[in-house]
């Protein structure tokens, strides 16, 4: 991703509060800064509720607006309505030029696609369990879990001898590696890491090496050292990173 369109971006946050954990939001917005610079920050809800009261507590502290929203009909989420008027009138103003939605509702499916069809960038954030529709509609999507503190692993006085088993839910990334490097891959059989994790999103915008235990890219294609070669090049005082898909 072009760092230079990163600065220049203005993104819109806007909050399902419904459909998202009040004690994520510095890590959301942390990670939403990543791709842009937050201008709006908006959260919806019916704030006469007690199941809002997690999140009054530190809406202040980040300088997010709450938007009411009464729930006209028992058990019915009207937040997803308000939210997605006021992304449509953000989206014709053209105070923005990015947006990040924030639900594991898949009704914001069709607003994220709208947003991308006219050319916007548009990022998701929600759990693990958000309908694959709505998070192949956006550009990228992180999931809640890979932004959650990790918990510190108890020390042990013995030495034992333990194996470490990738979770069925998260399937080694060999297959889908290799998938993108035959997208990014020049003619000189090399791929640049940037160019690698753009082909990833094209493909999965779920994509995170953090949902492998990697905090960087780079990081987990070097633990598949049996799949992929890599290599640095200085460029203009910067270190590139280049991948090879080993015969």
């Amino acid at each position: 991703m072009n760092e230079e369109n990163i600065i220049r971006r203005k993104i819109s946050i806007l909050i399902d509060g419904d459909n998202a954990q009040a004690s994520l939001l510095p890590q959301m917005l942390v990670e939403t800064s990543k791709y842009g610079q937050v201008t709006i920050r908006r959260i919806y809800g019916d704030w006469t509720t007690a199941s809002m009261n997690s999140w009054k507590k530190v809406l202040n502290n980040h300088a997010v607006q709450p938007v009411q929203q009464f729930r006209y009909t028992i058990g019915k989420n009207a937040t997803d309505s308000a939210m997605i008027i006021d992304a449509m009138d953000i989206l014709h103003s053209g105070d923005v030029n990015g947006f990040c939605l924030v639900s594991s509702d898949s009704d914001y499916t069709r607003l994220a696609t709208r947003i991308r069809e006219a050319g916007i960038f548009v990022m998701g954030i929600g759990e693990k369990k958000t309908p694959k529709p709505f998070v192949n509609a956006c550009d990228m999507f992180v999931y809640t879990e890979n932004l959650a503190p990790k918990k510190p692993k108890p020390n042990r006085s013995r030495k034992t001898t333990t194996t470490t088993k990738q979770p069925a839910s998260d399937p080694e990334p060999i297959p889908l590696l290799k998938q993108a490097f035959e997208i990014a891959v020049r003619e000189d059989g090399w791929a640049s890491m940037a160019m690698l994790g753009n082909a990833l999103y094209q493909i999965d915008p779920s994509f995170d090496p953090r949902t492998y235990g990697h905090g960087q890219l780079s990081r987990l294609i070097m633990k598949y050292k049996k799949y992929f070669e890599t290599r640095t090049q200085e460029s203009n005082g910067t270190t590139v990173f280049h991948v090879k898909l080993k015969e």
